[in-house]
């Protein structure tokens, strides 16, 4: 039997399909978090929920799921990238010879760095001290350091003296030169490092206090602006910044919408708990009305938190090893590998 041709209706015209789209050219492989959690093959899970309670920052959600299917694989591929770095040095080592010491300096085993980068509120807090964790069970490294950036602010008086009390969180508030020279000190290899300590407390640093960092094995540096490129010298001239001495980076993202109502909930939460210790310094926040102390904290998010994601932080997620992306309910939906 012969059939009539199809005829080409206006209906069947729109269905031709157009030109194909070719993606976007990018550095990194997309994972959903289920591809991702397959990552983690038979890894098992040395924490408990007491102890994944204990570690989650206030107003987080965290739990052994995610848990298990983020950080689990996140441990996992940090635990591959220590021991491939180890073998790199001593190829490197091969190459300069300097088995017959012939003094081209040899690098020795020396801490591995981790930076993780992220607005505030966003949970950068929770996801370092799960890694300090996780990674200390692995007996590869059990000596891991976590380091967060806020003991490198400048005391309050030289930020009044500076004129930057509401640009505490920019880069310019921090003293960059120290941050570098500690981490760069600890990459070196050195016995013992010293760093100030922050108290959010007093919202200040504690005076006479150091935090002492003996060689660790790993070494995780958490702050809001740790994937800063440097700034350029006088003279010019690149200088070295503190990313560079990173051997991974993680940078924990999130809708600049969500990490405001998060920011709120947990600045509720705070003038519950916190704040009220008598010598907090946030303590007057709790002896005003509810809606006074929301409207302040608001204006912190309007005119410094928000500012300082949107033109210092966020510009930075590009330069990170791997992007964690939370939906509105802080669960983690995705993440983004660099590739090599």
């Amino acid at each position: 039997m012969i059939t009539s041709p199809t005829r080409c209706t206006p209906e069947h015209a729109t269905e031709r399909p157009g030109p194909r789209r070719v993606p976007e050219p990018s550095p990194y492989v997309d994972l959903t978090r289920a591809e991702w959690s397959a990552l983690r093959e038979r890894t098992p899970l040395p924490l408990t929920a007491e102890e994944v309670e204990r570690l989650r920052g206030l107003g987080d959600v965290i739990d052994l799921d995610e848990v298990r299917d983020v950080y689990l694989p996140l441990s996992r591929l940090l635990n591959l990238y220590v021991g491939a770095t180890s073998n790199l040095r001593g190829t490197l080592n091969t190459f300069l010879g300097d088995a017959g010491g012939n003094g081209h300096g040899a690098q020795q085993g020396t801490p591995f760095v981790i930076g993780v980068a992220g607005s505030v509120a966003v949970g950068k807090s929770t996801v370092a001290r799960l890694l300090q964790a996780l990674l200390a069970r692995w007996p590869e490294h059990p000596r891991v350091e976590r380091v967060t950036t806020d003991g490198f602010l400048y005391p309050m008086k030289e930020l009044q003296r500076r004129g930057l009390t509401s640009r505490k969180g920019f880069p310019e508030s921090y003293d960059r030169r120290a941050l570098t020279k500690f981490v760069a000190d600890i990459k070196a290899g050195k016995d013992e490092v010293t760093a100030p300590v922050y108290s959010h407390l007093i919202y200040d640093i504690v005076p006479d206090e150091r935090l002492v960092v003996r060689r660790p094995d790993i070494l995780i540096v958490e702050g809001l602006n740790v994937l800063q490129p440097a700034l350029p010298g006088k003279d010019g001239r690149t200088r070295v910044g503190l990313a560079d001495y990173f051997d991974f980076s993680v940078y924990v993202d999130a809708r600049p919408e969500d990490i405001e109502r998060w920011y709120l909930n947990r600045f509720r939460k705070l003038r519950e708990t916190a704040f009220q210790n008598p010598f907090s310094y946030f303590r007057k926040y709790t002896q005003v009305s509810e809606e006074e102390a929301l409207e302040y904290a608001q204006t912190m998010w309007r005119t410094i938190n928000k500012p300082n994601l949107l033109e210092n932080v966020a510009p930075t997620r590009g330069r990170a090893t791997l992007v964690v992306r939370k939906g509105p309910d802080h669960k983690v939906t995705k993440l983004s590998l660099r590739k090599l």
